[in-house]
């Protein structure tokens, strides 16, 4: 119904646009959507859907801070959770690694001079050490 109505206004506003009599046209379109806006069905249609927006928009308002509160408690309560979440994924992430990725027991070390250790396949024997001047 609503398209329907827009397509006859767009049809409407077009023919006037276009006609060749132009005000005439233009004045006889003008009293007939008049005579349909004063018209007493439509009058009391019109007062029944603004009564129904009145009230929508009461019943909105009364429930407003209701809903911003329970929104607030639950985006409070999501928010503690992420460090949990994060803790799971890291945990998840560590144990699909190959250890040589630091996955399980295969982690990075530091020596006691200060420089990274990096296992070569797991051997303490044939390790890398790498100093911070070395590229």
């Amino acid at each position: 119904m609503r398209y329907k109505a827009i397509f006859v206004a767009g049809f409407a506003v077009g023919f006037v646009a276009g006609a060749r009599s132009g005000r005439e046209t233009y004045d006889k379109m003008v009293a007939y959507a008049q005579r349909v806006a004063e018209h007493p069905k439509v009058q009391q249609a019109s007062s029944a859907a603004q009564a129904k927006a009145t009230e929508f928009a009461k019943t909105a308002k009364e429930k407003g801070p209701d809903y911003a509160k329970n929104a607030a408690g639950m985006a409070q309560t999501q928010a503690s959770q992420v460090p949990k979440y994060l803790a799971n994924v890291k945990q998840a992430a560590s144990s699909r690694m190959p250890a040589r990725f630091a996955g399980g027991a295969g982690t990075d070390d530091v020596a006691p001079d200060g420089n990274l250790v990096y296992p070569a396949d797991g051997s303490a024997e044939t390790s890398t050490h790498y100093s911070p001047d070395m590229p």
